[in-house]
């Protein structure tokens, strides 16, 4: 079926450097009866895996579900995290050169309006001086760097084009995916097709087996998964807090956010996952600085933990500190992160996201964008706020110059996990920790094994809690397998998934949800498309060897040196 164009023109825009393209090149785009690769996602992976592929000369398309180019990484995300062994020592390929773009960038005077390099840099612990690559960054510099990437390959990119989710959003024919159907009617046909979203959309529609939530420790032989109350140290209540509507009276019912239900048997898999922010690009020059608004909605009783928190005094804990990750970006600007009981993270109100419906997910990303705002607001003026707190909170507002068509406001929810797919090879800790190392690398990870918070419950004493926290190292680099991008053969035969889908247990997931990771994850997949088009079209028929050699030529950071990194086995 050739995909009409008066389709794609009702409520889609193909886009390239942020423009609408001149029609001749509309035409060029809709007429084209099939591409070598779809890719589903305008993330980073996304984004990477289309320009590597048309590098290697591919007709190649991504359809971007939303109207936000870039994922994270161009949606407030900026303090980058890039593992424990320092800058480049897991990251290569063209995702160290996105990284390298944002150095170049920032070397110009041109780039600094509100502060000086040097000023930066005395405000910032993530950059050294004669460092090759960049890792905090503005929004809206990521995404220029991303859009002359697409420009310069000729990359185009369908936005506000939704897979359908009814069953009948991918047509098969026995274990290949022939099409890729919109909700506007739109058809993309295929030889090899990707999933780079967070929600994994495709994935799921192709009839991939996945899994929500986390395992238990016993399902993969681990250690932190499941239930993990006694190991949450971090980001928890250190003071009692009343969970009670009224307080002391159970039958008043619990406050928003509280599970009754929980927490669950220690270490068993539950259907939870960990919690959802947005990440704000904030600045305190006033000049660019528009003040957090009251939001339409807004109720004292969604705050009403953090405001207990608060009259319950201080220990000699963390919860002195400001409840925010302040992280400082380039003029003058931040990327604010959870942090403490009650922060940024809308605990447990994400549980319907993977397999939600659009409406369904709409509702969620709303419910998040209400429950932040609201948050900053009572930092900043409500009354039961400490007043120094009040005074901090204050002096930061959205940026004038970022997000502009979105009244300022990242639309991008940090989707810190969703569905991930249970391919030919599952991710787990022990790969995490080199206790065994796959044999088929196609990049590395290195940041801590992170999960957020998953859920509040109450105490056998009665008070609020928070659990799901861990933060622990691997000790080092791990390599990713190659089969953890693909579905197993009787499922999809052409299906690669490079971002939040991949085949790994929710702890493992942790350290592997990284930006960085994922553009890595873009352009092995697109190595690897091409390298299954040129034979029989089989992921997982790809000879490694080959490419492994393909992927070492283009700076693919591939191998482990047990030697320098021996296995990190966790603590009795």
């Amino acid at each position: 079926m050739t995909i009409q164009r008066r389709d794609f023109l009702k409520n889609s825009l193909v886009f390239s450097a942020g423009l609408m393209l001149p029609s001749s090149f509309i035409k060029s785009v809709l007429t084209r009866e099939s591409y070598d690769i779809v890719i589903y996602g305008a993330s980073s992976a996304g984004i990477i895996a289309g320009v590597a592929a048309a590098k290697r000369g591919r007709s190649v398309i991504i359809v971007e579900p939303s109207s936000h180019l870039g994922g994270l990484t161009t949606g407030g995300l900026g303090q980058t995290d890039i593992g424990v062994e320092g800058e480049g020592g897991a990251i290569g390929g063209m995702s160290f050169d996105f990284y390298r773009k944002i150095r170049q960038h920032y070397m110009n005077e041109d780039a600094w309006t509100h502060q000086t390099w040097d000023e930066y840099m005395n405000r910032t612990n993530r950059l050294e001086p004669d460092s090759e690559g960049m890792f905090g960054f503005e929004p809206k510099v990521a995404r220029t760097i991303y859009e002359d990437m697409l420009e310069e390959t000729g990359v185009p990119v369908v936005m506000n084009d939704r897979i359908q989710l009814n069953g009948r959003g991918v047509e098969k024919r026995g274990d290949k995916i022939t099409a890729m159907v919109t909700e506007d009617g739109n058809v993309y046909r295929g030889e090899v097709f990707m999933d780079a979203t967070y929600e994994c959309d495709l994935m799921a529609m192709a009839g991939v087996s996945y899994h929500v939530g986390r395992e238990s420790n016993d399902t993969y032989d681990e250690t932190l998964n499941g239930v993990q109350a006694r190991r949450s140290h971090n980001h928890i209540f250190h003071v009692k807090v009343d969970p009670y509507i009224r307080p002391g009276y159970t039958h008043s019912g619990v406050l928003p956010s509280v599970d009754p239900t929980g927490p669950g048997e220690e270490y068993s898999g539950d259907h939870r996952m960990q919690a959802n922010c947005f990440r704000m690009c904030l600045t305190d020059v006033p000049e660019n600085r528009i003040p957090i608004e009251k939001p339409d909605g807004y109720e004292d009783i969604r705050h009403e933990l953090l405001f207990r928190k608060f009259e319950a005094g201080y220990t000699e804990s963390q919860d002195s500190r400001m409840p925010w990750i302040n992280s400082p970006m380039p003029n003058r600007k931040t990327d604010i992160n959870n942090r403490q009981a009650v922060s940024t993270n809308n605990i447990g109100m994400n549980y319907d996201y993977p397999d939600g419906d659009h409406a369904t997910r709409e509702r969620i990303i709303e419910d998040h964008k209400l429950y932040q705002q609201g948050h900053m607001w009572a930092m900043a003026n409500h009354p039961r706020v400490p007043e120094h707190f009040r005074e901090e909170y204050s002096k930061w507002g959205l940026a004038a110059d970022e997000y502009i068509d979105h009244d300022n406001w990242t639309p991008q929810l940090y989707i810190r996990e969703s569905r991930r797919m249970i391919g030919e090879y599952v991710t787990t800790e022990q790969d995490c920790r080199r206790m065994r190392v796959a044999e088929d690398s196609i990049g590395l990870g290195s940041y801590r094994m992170d999960s957020h918070n998953v859920q509040r419950y109450i105490t056998e004493e009665g008070y609020v809690q928070n659990e799901g926290n861990l933060e622990f190292t691997p000790g080092g680099p791990y390599a990713i397998s190659y089969r953890s991008l693909i579905p197993k053969r009787n499922e999809c035969t052409n299906l690669l998934v490079c971002c939040n889908g991949v085949s790994s247990s929710h702890i493992a997931f942790g350290s592997i949800r990284m930006e960085p990771v994922f553009m890595i994850l873009g352009q092995s997949s697109a190595a690897a498309a091409d390298i299954a088009i040129e034979q029989n079209g089989i992921v997982q028929d790809v000879p490694y060897s080959e490419l492994r050699q393909q992927l070492l030529e283009e700076g693919q950071r591939l191998d482990v040196d047990l030697d320098e990194w021996p296995p990190y086995p966790p603590e009795e």
